[in-house]
């Protein structure tokens, strides 16, 4: 173009503006084609956020709760259901994933370094990146899925298992924890690299199909070296399972020694107990530690063995690919990507061997968890009843503990009519404590009947016929907490003035009032700052909380003071004229005189039942003392009111 043709074109400004208009379209187009490379990404990321954060609101919604007739292991199995379909699809998009930097490098060995393409490269590039960022963000999500599910685990069924274990103490070993330690590991299983090896592990065959794919020589390379460790995995469980398990109990008995020793501490260091118990731990501790370190051992030798088998494998696909490269078979890339492949296809198998133990003690723990809530749902839903009257009968009692012959309770029968009080004494290993435990259901009778207004107590709600019964046990303790809600059962739906009466009605509103916090002292595991009379006081209120219609105090007064006794005495009296049934069981002749009842218990069985004046009669007349009959009993029954016991 000559200056004069560019002169002319100026004054109508035609040309030159559609010049411009041309540029401007193409720089317009030039960065709509930009936006339009980067659009698919865009909306990849996009969806996957959106999808990230629905799946963390949906894990995150207060879904706990069992469903309308499902008990709480049904409801986990279905929960845990749905996440491990979810986790699975995110594992399987995980695993093709990581077929992309194998590809990468292939793409880079046989493309971009013989087309030397700088623009191949560059794209190859981001779109490496691109995968590799979803693969990032799917990985994460599947662990917080993990990481959520773990949680919801204890969530749903935490409660059930510590109500199993407190349901169950008495017919097992007192309250153990195990149970709630073994949901615990389970849950920290859930969470952990180990439960990702699981979902990984199913998709080998992918991989050793692709190395197929490439060449059959390395598929079958790759093949031999995992079916190897399959088989090394089996040795592993058979050369390691017994042992951990044995190891297993050992630390179970070692524990159980422990926390009896905390328990008794102030009796261990008074008594200078400290070394020789230290010593009996250390025996069962040491059988646990010696058996697990020979399993340890082997475990290590296998996991050597199998991480070997996965290099020499590696280096084996790598060697034999170099040499099909060179006859022509396969190209530089193509054995780069074979070996990568290769390895990650035995990776999960290897994981496995090295996390073997670990699954052993997590399938043993969650088999406890679920034997722990199956045995708590295994109890028949009760007809909830009117609120008794307060009669009691004991037919026939017969007790034997498990694993014995030798009967504590033997044919041990009674009546009491609503407000009626009975004092139960006898030497001590004559049954009265475990007659107490039958009386409030902690105990199940081996054979005969307790009844509480005709309702055998097998037939109550236990819930509900804890509403209606108070219990003092003869070894006292109270809950970490305030008095005020150790006197209410730990209920926080009640009125204060329910807190009042117990207190009023147990003689200690005077004496929790003196305490410098009063009804908001804070206990201590122990009870402190309480001595064991307060202790013991405190506990009696808890007792007659909520006016139950029966209470059985185990001991009442062994800690308590002269006045203590008479705020006892005052108490049974007051709850007597208030329609309570009392059964008491004491080895003080001071309770004998305010009672209507009395039981006599020798070697597990009744030898005398009446009112006080009465069997002590028969006790003090010479000869053998013979148990009194059922209509005795009948007639006594109707006997007024009690009477004072003479003096020996």
């Amino acid at each position: 173009m000559t200056a004069r043709d560019a002169g002319e074109d100026r004054p109508g400004g035609g040309r030159a503006g559609d010049d411009g208009e041309a540029a401007a379209a193409v720089a317009h187009a030039g960065a709509g084609n930009r936006r339009s490379r980067w659009e698919p990404l865009r909306k990849a990321l996009l969806g996957a956020r959106t999808l990230w954060a629905q799946v963390a609101a949906r894990l995150g919604e207060p879904s706990d709760r069992p469903a309308s007739g499902r008990t709480a292991m049904e409801e986990w199995r279905a929960v845990a259901r749905r996440t491990f379909v979810t986790v699975g699809m995110f594992s399987a998009c995980v695993n093709l994933l990581m077929l992309t930097l194998p590809i990468y490098l292939f793409q880079i060995s046989d493309r971009v370094l013989t087309s030397r393409s700088t623009e191949t490269l560059v794209m190859l590039s981001l779109l490496a990146i691109g995968l590799i960022v979803v693969l990032a963000l799917l990985d994460t999500l599947r662990r917080q899925v993990l990481g959520r599910l773990a949680t919801r685990m204890e969530t749903i069924l935490g409660g059930p298992v510590l109500a199993s274990i407190v349901a169950t103490a008495p017919v097992s070993d007192g309250g153990n924890v195990q149970p709630l330690r073994s949901l615990h590991q389970v849950r920290g299983f859930i969470a952990s690299p180990t439960m990702l090896i699981l979902f990984d592990a199913p998709m080998a065959p992918l991989y050793f199909a692709v190395v197929f794919l490439i060449h059959r020589d390395l598929g079958l390379i790759a093949l031999g070296a995992g079916l190897a460790l399959v088989a090394i995995a089996v040795v592993n469980q058979r050369a390691t399972s017994a042992r951990l398990a044995q190891a297993g109990r050992h630390a179970s008995m070692a524990d159980a020694q422990a926390e009896a020793l905390a328990r008794n501490a102030q009796v261990i260091n008074a008594m200078g107990m400290l070394d020789s118990g230290v010593l009996q731990w250390g025996r069962d501790q040491a059988r646990a530690l010696s058996v697990q370190i020979s399993a340890l051992d082997r475990s290590f030798w296998i996991s050597g063995v199998s991480r070997f088998l996965r290099l020499v494998a590696q280096i084996a696909i790598l060697g034999w690919g170099a040499y099909l490269a060179l006859d022509g078979y396969l190209t530089g890339g193509m054995m780069i990507a074979a070996s990568i492949i290769a390895g990650r296809a035995l990776q999960p198998l290897e994981g496995m061997i090295e996390g073997w133990r670990n699954l052993v003690h997590t399938r043993a723990a969650y088999q406890a968890v679920r034997a722990c809530v199956e045995a708590l749902h295994s109890e028949k839903p009760r007809l909830r009843l009117p609120r008794p009257q307060g009669r009691l009968t004991v037919d026939k009692l017969l007790y034997l503990p498990p694993g014995t012959k030798e009967p504590i309770l033997n044919g041990v029968s009674f009546e009491l009519q609503p407000g009626e009080s009975l004092a139960i004494v006898g030497p001590s290993g004559s049954g009265k404590s475990t007659l107490a435990r039958i009386l409030v259901g902690c105990l199940f009778p081996t054979a005969g009947k307790v009844r509480l207004d005709s309702t055998e107590l097998r037939n109550w709600d236990r819930n509900q016929f804890g509403e209606f019964t108070g219990y003092l046990p003869q070894e006292v303790e109270l809950f970490p907490g305030s008095i005020k809600d150790n006197v209410c059962r730990m209920r926080g739906d009640l009125p204060d003035d329910q807190i009042y009466r117990a207190a009023m009605l147990a003689g200690v509103h005077d004496m929790i009032c003196h305490l410098p916090a009063g009804y908001e002292t804070v206990l201590e595991r122990n009870g402190a700052p309480l001595s064991g009379g307060q202790k013991q006081r405190i506990a009696l209120a808890r007792t007659f909380f909520g006016e139950p219609s029966m209470v059985v105090l185990d001991e009442p007064n062994s800690n308590l003071d002269a006045a203590g006794e008479q705020a006892l005495t005052e108490a049974m009296l007051r709850a007597r004229r208030m329609g309570i049934t009392i059964v008491v069981i004491t080895q003080r002749p001071a309770l004998l005189n305010i009672v209507d009842k009395v039981l006599i218990l020798r070697g597990g069985r009744s030898e005398a039942f009446g009112p006080p004046r009465e069997v002590l009669r028969r006790l003090l007349q010479p000869g053998p003392t013979q148990p009194v009959s059922q209509p005795a009993v009948a007639a006594n029954a109707g006997a007024s009111g009690p009477a004072a016991v003479p003096a020996e």
